[in-house]
């Protein structure tokens, strides 16, 4: 009996959280005030990070199915616009057809942290997109803005050294995918004076790097790669 009044108050907890949620994104996408979406968006990113893996999906639920185009509102557009293909109609036609969804997440993304906190959401949707096909159009539209947020001419290069924040330097050890490091030690011989390592990173996402690469300073081309990486080489 009390395990049950437990998880009862448990699952009252977690809609309440959800309805709070859902309401701040309503405020959101009200909101005519820069200063206040500010304040209203780093709530929500806040909500969103501390929701459990069955919220989650309750959350994607309510992108999806809530904040999608009204579909007579698309057809009437899409009707004048062939009746009529101006450049006014097609404006129309982009608005009614674009989800709500969109704004929303543009506005989330403006606020510290919240680039980092779509990205984990979209990882999240895409770990269960093959059994949630109907998420397929949310997926879609975080794919279509970060194509446009990580446009390679907002992303910076800079380079990599021994003496770059211990936390950047881990995640190069963990990312590194075709030619692993073996712990620190490995790492630091990669960054001798010889060697070169530059990455891309994204301005919301200072500590994380994009893409990066390695570089040996030889002066010849090498016939392998084998013998540069070789734990045993100088």
């Amino acid at each position: 009996m009390l395990d049950d009044l437990r998880q009862a108050a448990a699952r009252q907890r977690a809609n309440h959280h959800l309805r709070s949620l859902v309401f701040g994104c309503k405020r959101l996408l009200s909101e005519r005030g820069e200063a206040n979406s500010m304040a209203i968006a780093r709530q929500l990113v806040e909500r969103i990070d501390a929701l459990a893996a069955d919220q989650l999906g309750d959350f994607f639920d309510y992108l999806s199915q809530q904040l999608s185009p009204d579909p007579k509102q698309v057809l009437q557009a899409a009707q004048a616009y062939a009746e009529q293909p101006h450049a006014q109609q097609l404006i129309a036609l982009t608005q009614a057809a674009e989800p709500p969804r969109q704004e929303l997440l543009r506005r989330l993304n403006r606020t510290p942290g919240g680039t980092a906190t779509l990205v984990r959401m979209r990882r999240a949707l895409l770990q269960r997109l093959g059994k949630r096909p109907e998420w397929m159009a949310l997926e879609s539209d975080l794919l279509h803005l970060f194509s446009s947020w990580f446009n390679p001419g907002f992303l910076q290069m800079r380079r990599v050294d021994w003496n770059s924040p211990a936390k950047l330097l881990e995640k190069i050890i963990h990312h590194e995918a075709v030619h692993a490091i073996d712990g620190w030690d490995d790492l630091r011989r990669r960054l001798q004076p010889d060697r070169r390592c530059f990455a891309f990173f994204h301005p919301q996402l200072p500590d994380e790097p994009l893409i990066f690469v390695e570089v040996a300073l030889l002066p010849e081309v090498p016939a392998a790669i084998a013998p540069l990486i070789d734990k045993a080489s100088t």
